[in-house]
Formats: structure tokens, sequence, C-alpha cells
């Protein structure tokens, strides 16, 4: 197939605060437009779901006309659309999921209505090419830490494990608050880190205890963590002493990725698993980077990680999806397939039907 035979597929993203509308054909990118309301929410701290929705709102338009414009084509060219249909806050995945249903009927277009997790694996593509399958992925980002066996991308995934509390992101977050850093709080911890000692500060890792590895052995849970440095921060105020936020930045940065880089190595050494995708806003950190390339080498494990643009939520990774599942002959979501802001980790697409039959939109393993 050449790369004119590959489908041309729009993407669009809006579960959260950037509103992304993205076109690839086969592996390749041709446009990422990307509109950020990351400034409007700075100011409370965290994403405020209102502001967001209307922020997706005003942005969609003119977003999808940069991105037409990047590639060059026009919606006729357009092969299929895809839009991130969950999970994701509800108001602000409605915005997208209405939009793509309007192009699609206007264009008389397919449309797929992708799992934004599973696309977070997907744009992974775009950077290395085909995803060896099977694969481990480990998704980090502000809402999710999770790790996943990839099969068959087009079918499903199988959730190994998932935060049973805060998520690595949702955890940096607060502690770049409480360390008067702005949000989000990623880039500034990681900057800060760079001029601290990581072995300052012994923090707890969570779920690591030879007894929480017998339950919860690919689980995370960052919550302890948060608050550990809560009350270390806490202690050195009441004592009058200064708190050396560099190093209380690089030593909490090393626990969450201690934790996140042991339990993905882990999953790809009992899974007999040679490849690790590491996806979402957090895969950007330098720190998680380094460790987790560190320890795959001894084990002969090959670790992919999208470059930093690709890592946070944008178009161009449910465009990615979109194409992967039109090349693999899924048949397109019905038109009536909801915004899900719950929507499972097993169900990489909503579900459509091909020739009257019920579509097998790849169910694998238990939802979490």
């Amino acid at each position: 197939m050449t790369l004119k035979d590959e489908p041309l597929v729009l993407g669009i993203e809006s579960s959260c605060d950037e509103t992304g509308v993205g076109i690839v054909r086969g592996h390749t990118l041709l446009a990422d437009a990307l509109a950020s309301s990351v400034d409007e929410h700075a100011r409370f701290g965290g994403v405020v779901p209102e502001v967001a929705s209307r922020a997706h709102l005003q942005a969609l338009v003119p977003t999808l006309h940069r991105a037409l414009d990047e590639a060059g084509v026009t919606l006729a060219d357009i092969d299929a659309i895809a839009v991130t249909a969950g999970p994701g806050l509800a108001g602000a995945l409605l915005v997208g999921v209405a939009g793509a249903k309007g192009l699609a009927l206007a264009a008389e277009k397919p449309i797929y209505g992708v799992n934004h997790l599973a696309a977070h694996v997907a744009v992974d593509t775009l950077e290395h090419g085909p995803l060896p399958e099977p694969a481990i992925a480990l998704l980090v980002s502000g809402g999710h830490s999770s790790l996943l066996r990839v099969d068959d991308l087009a079918r499903g995934v199988t959730p190994l494990g998932a935060t049973i509390d805060d998520a690595a992101g949702e955890a940096f977050d607060k502690v770049a608050r409480l360390l008067g850093m702005p949000f989000p709080g990623g880039p500034p911890i990681d900057k800060a880190a760079r001029n601290g000692d990581p072995l300052a500060i012994t923090f707890p890792r969570g779920l690591t205890a030879p007894k929480d590895l017998v339950e919860h052995r690919f689980d995370f849970s960052f919550s302890g963590l948060k608050t550990a440095v809560a009350r270390w921060v806490e202690a050195r105020e009441r004592s009058g002493e200064p708190v050396p936020v560099d190093d209380v930045a690089a030593s909490f940065q090393d626990a969450v990725c201690d934790v996140l880089t042991m339990k993905a190595i882990d999953a790809c050494r009992t899974q007999g698993i040679d490849t690790l995708v590491i996806g979402g806003g957090v895969a950007a950190n330098s720190r998680l980077k380094a460790m987790a390339a560190e320890r795959a080498a001894k084990y002969g494990i090959t670790v992919r990680v999208p470059r930093p643009k690709l890592c946070t939520d944008n178009g161009a990774m449910v465009a990615a999806l979109g194409a992967h599942l039109v090349a693999a002959g899924n048949a397109p979501s019905k038109l009536d397939f909801p915004a899900d802001s719950a929507m499972p980790l097993t169900l990489v697409a909503a579900v459509g039907e091909s020739l009257g039959q019920p579509h097998e939109s790849g169910l694998a393993g238990t939802s979490r």
C-alpha cells in the first residue's frame, strides 16, 4: 500500500482543556492544530469543566480550519472522522462529539467515536511507526495512571493496573501548588528537580510493599505521597526553617517515577513482552523517560515515547487511532454513539454495525 492509498483521517479531541484537530494519512502526520484553555484554568489551580466546555465551543471551528489549511486538504478529501468519545469531562466531550457528528453528516463521512486512552497509545505510531504487538503501555496523565497489555489495538486492550486514587499528573499539580508553582505542575516540578537532590528526602512509594503487591501488583496510588510531601513542607514551615523547593521537587518526582517505571518494567517481564510504550502528559517528564530507559535496558526492553507535543492531549492521537481502525477494517460507530465520560479502557471505539451485523468493537479483559 502506498502513502496515497492509506486512509486520510481527521481527528477531534476535546476531553479536557485542549481543543485539538489532527489529520493523518496512515502513520504520517499532516496537521496538528491545537487551542489550549490552560491559562484560563491556571488561576483556579485546576481545570474548571464549564470553562473548558465554553473554550471548546469557541475554538473548535477555527482549529478545524487551521488543521485543514496546514494539511492542504478539504473536508471532502477526508476518508473518515474520528473523535474522542470518552473518557473525559462530560461537557467538554459533548462539544467535540456533537461537532464531529455534524461534520460527518454534512460531508457524508464515516465516524469513529474512539477511546481517549487508546489514542494515547496509537499516537506513538506517528513517531515510531507500527506498534509491535503485543506491547505494554504505561499511560500517565492528570486523570489516569494505567498499565495496559496491547495485543491488537484495533480489537481492544487488556487493563493490568490503574490508579486507585490520585493519578500521577494530579499529584504533580497538587504538589506544585503546595510549592507555589504554576498550573499545570508537571513542567515546573521537572525544571526545579534538575537543581535538586532526589535523595534529599525519603518519600513513600505507594503500593510497593510486599503485602500490597499481592493484590495491587500493577496498580498505582499517589494520594499518600502527596500527603507526605504536604506534611513534610508544613513541618518545615512550623519550625521556621526554609523549604528547599528544588530538593522537595526532585525527591517527589523521583518517588513518582520510581513507582511508575518499576511497575511498568515488572509488567513487561511477567507478561514476556519486550516493548514498552509510555504516553500521556507525564510521559514528557525528563526523569520518567531517563529512568524507564535505564531500567528497560537491563532486560532488553525497548521503550517508545512520543515527542512531548504528542504526549499531551491533541487531535493527532485521535486521528492516528481512527486511521488504525479504518486500516484494520473496523466498522464505523453508529451516529447515535454517546459521549461517555467513564468510557472503559476495554472499549477502543464506540460500537458500530457492519452489513447489519453487530460489530465486535474489541472488548478484552475486564473494566477496572
